[in-house]
This record gives C-alpha cells, sequence and structure tokens, in this order.
C-alpha cells in the first residue's frame, strides 16, 4: 500500500508538472520563439499559448517595444584632425522577434558597433566647426545607415541623436577666446553705432536750434529795423510838420555839446569849424529882446528870473567865445586840462545879452560889437 501510494503521487506531481509546462502566459508586446526538438518551430503571441512539453523549449522573451540605448562617448578624428568624444543615443525597436533571435547573437552589441562605425565615417569627412553645427545631418546620415544595416535583423532604428560632442580642452579655450572676441567686437560695434546715431541726433538738434535762433533774430532785428524806420519816419514828419526855426535847431545843437565829453576815454574833443553859425544863432537868441506883455511891464522881474537870465547871459558868452577861437584856429582841442569856460571873466559877457531893463544903455555898445563881430 505504501509503494502504490507513493508511485500515485509521483505520477500526479509529473502530471502537474507537465500541464504546467504545456500552457504559456505570454504579456503584452513581448514575444518568444518556440523550437521543437531544436528547431525554430514558431512565435508565441501575447496571451495564453499551449506547448508540447519535453519536445518544445521556448526561447527568453523578446521586447517588442521601442528601446534607448546610450553609448559611451567614443573618439572621433574630424576632417582637421582634431579629436573630439562624441556621445550618441540610440531608439530602436523590434520588429521580427525571429530574425532578432537568429540572425545575430546579440544585436544590442551590434547595433553599438555599428554606429560607432558610422559616426567615424561621417565626421571624419567634416572640420571640427561644421561638426559642431550639423547635428542634425550627422543624425539623418546615421539613422538611414543604421536602418539599412540592420533591416536583416528584424530592427527598425527609428532615431539616432548625439547627446554630446566634447573637443580637447586646448581647443575649447581657444574657442571661448574666440567666442570672447567675437561678442568684444559685437559689443563694440554696437557701442559704435549707439554714438554715431547719438551724434546724429544731436547734430540734427543743433541745426533745428541754430535755425530757429538765426530766424528769431532775423525776426527781431526786422522788427527793429521796422520800429525805428517808423520812429525816424515820425520824428522827420514831425520836424517838418512844425517847421522849426533856426534859433530851436542851434539850441539843441548847443544841448548835444557836453554829451560829447561824457565817455571815460575822451581825452579831448574837436569843434569844427561849422559850429561858428550854430552858437551865434544861439548867441542871437539869447540877445534878441522879446516884446513884453502889459502885465510884464507894470511888475518887477523876480529873482528866480533875474538868476535864469544871467545862467542864459553866461552860456551866451561862452558860446561866443568859443566861436571866435573856431574862427582863428579852425578848430579847438579841449581835454582834462583846458580851461574851464565858466571861469571866464564877467568882462568877457556881452552887455547886449542882458535884458533892456537891466542895462538901457547897452544897446549901442551891443551893437558895435556885432558890427565888429560881422
Amino acid at each position: 500500500m505504501d509503494a502504490a501510494l507513493i508511485a500515485g503521487l509521483v505520477i500526479a506531481l509529473v502530471a502537474v508538472f507537465t500541464v504546467l509546462r504545456a500552457v504559456r502566459i505570454v504579456p503584452q508586446a513581448r514575444a518568444g520563439n518556440v523550437e521543437r526538438l531544436g528547431r525554430y518551430y514558431r512565435t508565441l503571441a501575447p496571451g495564453l499559448n499551449f506547448v508540447i512539453p519535453y519536445v518544445d523549449r521556448v526561447r527568453p522573451m523578446i521586447d517588442l517595444r521601442e528601446q534607448v540605448v546610450s553609448f559611451k562617448p567614443q573618439p572621433v578624428i574630424t576632417e582637421d584632425n582634431l579629436v573630439v568624444d562624441i556621445d550618441t543615443v540610440l531608439y530602436f525597436q523590434v520588429t521580427d522577434p525571429r530574425a532578432a533571435e537568429y540572425e545575430i547573437a546579440n544585436f544590442i552589441q551590434g547595433v553599438e558597433q555599428l554606429t560607432v562605425t558610422t559616426l567615424r565615417n561621417v565626421v571624419g569627412g567634416m572640420d571640427l566647426e561644421k561638426t559642431l553645427t550639423s547635428r542634425d545631418t550627422i543624425n539623418s546620415q546615421l539613422r538611414g545607415v543604421l536602418d539599412e544595416a540592420t533591416g536583416k535583423w528584424g530592427i527598425r532604428v527609428n532615431r539616432v541623436e548625439i547627446k554630446a560632442i566634447d573637443p580637447p580642452k586646448s581647443i575649447k579655450e581657444a574657442m571661448e577666446k574666440q567666442m570672447r572676441a567675437e561678442r568684444d567686437k559685437r559689443a563694440a560695434i554696437l557701442t559704435a553705432e549707439g554714438q554715431r546715431q547719438s551724434n546724429i541726433l544731436t547734430a540734427e538738434g543743433e541745426k533745428q536750434s541754430a535755425i530757429l535762433r538765426a530766424e528769431g533774430e532775423r525776426t527781431s532785428q526786422i522788427l527793429k529795423a521796422e520800429g525805428q524806420s517808423q520812429a525816424i519816419d515820425e520824428v522827420f514828419q514831425a520836424v517838418h510838420r512844425n517847421d522849426p526855426d533856426p534859433k530851436l535847431l542851434a539850441y539843441q545843437y548847443l544841448q548835444v555839446l557836453p554829451q560829447l565829453a561824457q565817455g571815460q576815454g575822451n581825452t579831448f574833443w574837436v569843434i569844427p569849424s561849422e559850429v561858428t553859425g550854430a552858437l551865434q544863432g544861439i548867441s542871437r537868441a539869447f540877445t534878441e529882446a522879446l516884446p513884453a506883455s502889459p502885465a510884464t511891464r507894470e511888475r518887477e522881474p523876480s529873482r528866480a528870473g533875474s538868476e535864469a537870465v544871467a545862467a542864459a547871459e553866461q552860456a551866451a558868452a561862452e558860446a561866443k567865445a568859443a566861436a571866435e577861437d573856431s574862427e582863428t584856429i579852425g578848430h579847438r582841442q579841449i581835454g582834462p586840462g583846458s580851461a574851464d569856460i565858466g571861469a571866464l571873466p564877467e568882462a568877457a559877457l556881452p552887455e547886449s545879452a542882458l535884458p533892456e531893463a537891466a542895462l538901457p544903455e547897452a544897446q549901442p555898445a551891443d551893437a558895435t560889437r556885432s558890427t565888429k563881430r560881422t
């Protein structure tokens, strides 16, 4: 009984183990190759599959999803004999599990070596600068070569990306200096352009300001000239309209003479010979007696009137003396050292300059002097 029980238990265990080996469950996006008696028989699809135990052997599962493989940096020599380290990333997918299993022993290693050789072939025809700026070109060329070579392995290469290109340290320093020089150059150019624009704008502003200032000065001078012209015209018309006599003009001329010597740099001034006529006219203006009104005859001249008459007599005497000197020498220089005209003796004053009421007997003398002067 014990032997029969043990034999039954052994048979039951073998049957269970056999059933378990006959049933295979394949996950999604996986595939397994079945070998029957050592020869490829079929490929298990995802889901529940049955095989013959001890006759069929299932190979390890193959992942059918897209895989990413990063290869370590590989030294590559460029066309200008510079060694650069290029790090690549490969994106591929198994499309034929049978070919991937039986056409190549290790498709990952095969793809890596094919990528390195193709990369050296492509980069070897470029210089360093073109290599650094032509990553898209390198990626497309690598993808084309790898996809064509791995097609018989049951692999489709989707993308090949260059992750990094590391030139030698000396080349990096030279590139940094070059980039720094380029930046300094661009900065200097931008600064010069800004300064140029600033100078242009400043010059245009100064030009406009000068034009406006000149127009303002021109308008101001025109207005001043018009004002002076109108003033002269008004004065000229007023003078001719009022018809002044020679006595008034001579008196005005005499009032202007002291102003000629008021300047600080005037050490002497010249009295022309033509001034004699004006002085004689002013002298006659003061010497001629004006007719007195009845009110004036009845009362005596006041003290203020006497002082005014005395001042007029003194001015007339000074004018007569200056006229006599100018007739003798043509002109006379009067400077800081010349004698004061106001200090002349009273004998030089003409008696005819006094009013008739003060000196009734002065008429004959005045007539005699006037005849002599003539």
